[in-house]
């Protein structure tokens, strides 16, 4: 174990961490916690963002966003693109991981372009705030992300953004989420029930039962019942 891995697995030190995020008092105080960690695992590239529902601007999500273009000696990216294939990766999985960068990466993202290839990404998905999904990237050549580092790392972003909702920095609803009705639908749907079985369990028609199908299907992009369905999954709209 190295010395810098020695001081991230410190209790003593990770307390201290989860401490400050419960006193701050402001965004940026708690922002800067998060980089701080991240920067001490070796990024060099930092994004916290919400992620954005299907078709819907990240313009408002994001809250630190400090991504130097190694393209063009280190001038940080000024605009995210919501349709960035690396955000992709916070609808991935549930757990905090390492991406290795790769050729293609690079071809299909901006922020992978940036970073540059035979680099690791560690992608913290955030999820507590169900339905509002969020994304930590730490981007470097020289990241050391071992299991103890990943679990720290996830614990302080979870706290952390527990705690800007707390301090009304961010809403937990997302311009374009489904709404109470939608989600029940799409439930329902998920377990197998037919657009009879909805109504009469929700004590509507069925011809309501399609218009919440279908204004969920807009909403998430989707192209059938079940594409939809999975989407909803997939951002955090439901759960089975």
């Amino acid at each position: 174990m190295t010395e810098r891995q020695e001081r991230m697995a410190n209790p003593n030190e990770m307390q201290s961490k989860a401490q400050a995020i419960a006193d701050a008092v402001s965004g940026k105080h708690v922002l800067d916690v998060v980089e701080a960690q991240l920067r001490r695992m070796g990024a060099t590239n930092i994004l916290v963002t919400g992620l954005p529902m299907p078709k819907r601007p990240i313009d408002g999500l994001v809250h630190r966003f400090r991504w130097p273009d190694n393209r063009v000696g280190g001038i940080e990216l000024s605009e995210l693109d919501a349709n960035d294939s690396a955000l992709l990766l916070g609808l991935m999985r549930s757990r905090a991981f390492v991406w290795d960068v790769t050729t293609g990466d690079v071809s299909h993202s901006e922020l992978f372009a940036a970073l540059g290839g035979d680099t690791q990404v560690v992608v913290v998905p955030v999820t507590e705030a169900h339905p509002f999904q969020a994304l930590v990237l730490g981007g470097g050549a020289n990241l050391e992300s071992g299991k103890i580092e990943l679990a720290n790392l996830e614990l302080i972003c979870n706290s952390a953004f527990r705690r800007l909702i707390d301090l009304g920095v961010i809403s937990t609803q997302r311009p374009g989420d489904l709404s109470a009705r939608e989600r029940r639908v799409l439930e329902l749907t998920a377990l197998g029930k037919t657009a009879s079985d909805i109504a009469g369990l929700l004590e509507i028609s069925q011809r309501t039962v399609h218009a919440h199908l279908q204004n969920a299907s807009a909403k998430l992009n989707a192209s059938n019942k079940t594409h939809t369905v999975v989407e909803a999954l997939r951002y955090g709209q439901i759960k089975l």
